[in-house]
Order: structure tokens, then sequence, then C-alpha cells
């Protein structure tokens, strides 16, 4: 009986310890919140965040692959830029931090397990950036994909193509930061010559501004106002070619000989 008496709980003492876990938990939220806003500006404290998440990360990654993940796989190089990228865009308040976080590492390596595979069976055919393509396959700086042709195809060719999925993938990973796919610019991509021409304008005009291109890559956002104004080419293209045009800077503004060589015509422009 002693012993069962000491084992009761009153409603008040109830009361008090849900009380006592959810400011627990309330607590742990907030720590995690600080955490991320502090990973925001300090790369150690990002790698500190990191390592405090690694098995949440690890473990987002398997759910998505449906299989073990270890660091040494390239899904986790995914993951862990995606939830740098989560870390970049929370905002305090606004939601769970982890539920962010998952949705943006699930949708990464889905991106990159759909680029493996069309890599897997498709090769790069440069017509696709120099919009020489007929109107049923999208032109402009996209990635154009045929069948690969067969056994001439010759080991200079197949070594151009291995360069070109490699840099494929680097700018994928850049462009995820703005929030779209590189296989997404097909739907952007200008198809009439005078639109292509405005968006060689535009896009020459934003990497010749250092003002401009750090305002693209510090908001992940296309200027367009102030684009517009300096380059003279109206807003209506600046948006309908948003994607196209970030692309096209990034490309002509980084480490892309390949991609680089389909944009021959912006310095036209």
């Amino acid at each position: 009986m002693e012993a069962n008496a000491a084992l009761a709980v009153s409603p008040e003492n109830c009361y008090d310890i849900i009380k006592y876990c959810r400011h627990k938990g309330e607590t742990a939220v907030n720590d995690l919140e600080q955490n991320v806003m502090k990973a925001k500006e300090d790369e150690n404290a990002l790698a500190d965040l990191i390592e405090a998440n690694r098995a949440f990360i690890l473990r987002c990654a398997a759910e998505t692959t449906h299989r073990y993940i270890t660091d040494s796989d390239d899904e986790w190089s995914i993951a862990l830029l995606a939830f740098s990228e989560a870390v970049r865009d929370f905002e305090g308040g606004k939601g769970s931090f982890h539920g962010l976080a998952a949705i943006v590492i699930k949708r990464r390596i889905l991106d990159y397990l759909r680029s493996q595979s069309r890599y897997d069976e498709l090769s790069v055919t440069p017509d696709a950036f120099d919009g020489s393509l007929d109107d049923d396959t999208a032109g402009g700086v996209e990635l154009a994909v045929q069948r690969r042709m067969g056994e001439e195809a010759a080991d200079a060719a197949d070594d151009t193509a291995e360069r070109a999925r490699a840099e494929i993938a680097e700018m994928q990973e850049i462009l995820h930061g703005y929030g779209f796919s590189f296989f997404d610019l097909a739907e952007s991509s200008p198809k009439a010559d005078k639109t292509k021409r405005s968006c060689g304008v535009a896009i020459r005009t934003l990497i010749a501004s250092v003002v401009l291109l750090a305002k693209m890559r510090l908001a992940h956002l296309l200027p367009i106002k102030d684009l517009s104004a300096e380059s003279g080419v109206v807003r209506k293209i600046l948006e309908r070619h948003r994607k196209y045009i970030i692309a096209g800077a990034e490309i002509l503004d980084g480490d892309f000989p390949i991609l680089a060589g389909y944009l021959s015509y912006v310095k036209e422009a």
C-alpha cells in the first residue's frame, strides 16, 4: 500500500509534469533554431550543426533511397548540400527546421537520382545550346539529350560527354540554390531569335556588373528591376526567362568550358 501510495500522482502533479515536458520540448526547439540562425553566418557553427544532426541527415537520405546510406555514398554528399541549403533558407518562427530540411534533402536526392538515371542512358548534344533544334525538341541552354549513337561514336565524343556530365552535375548543385533544376531550363529557354538576343543582352549585362551578380547570388533571385534598367531588356522577358538568364550567367561566370561553348552567341547579342 505504501509503495502504491508513493506511485500515486495527483492531477496537480500530472499538470506540472506535462508543463515541464512541454517546456523542455520548446527549449530544445528554440535551441535548434538559434543554432540554425548562427550557422547561417558562421561556417564553424554550420559544421557543428551538421555533426549534431548527422543521424538525422543519414536517416532522411535512407528513407528517400530506401536503402542504408553511409558517409561514403554520393547521396550523403547530396544530403549535406541539401541540409546546408535548408539552413540558408530557414526563417525562424516559420515552422520546423527539421521539417524543412527533410523536404529539401528528399527533393535534392530525388533530383540527383533522376539525373543519374538520365546520364546512364543518354548523352549530350551541343545542338540544344545553340538553338538549332526543331520545335519538338526544346532549344536554348537546356540539357539536350539523345540516345547514344552506337558503336561508331568516337572515344573523343565519349570523353566530351563525360566532362559535360560533370559540368552539368556541378551546375545542378548551383541552380538548386535558386530553387530550380538544370532540367527545368527547357521550359524557360527562348525560342524566337529576337527573344534569344534579348536574353543574351541580359546575361551579358549581368556578368559584366559585379553589383548585379552579387545581388543575384546573395538573394538567389534575378534582380529584375535593376537588370531591366541597366540592360534595357523589358521586365516581361526577364520574368519569363528568369531561369535561363540565371543559368547563363552562372555558366559564363564560372568554370564550365563545355557549357559556355554553347552560349557563344551571348557575346554577340
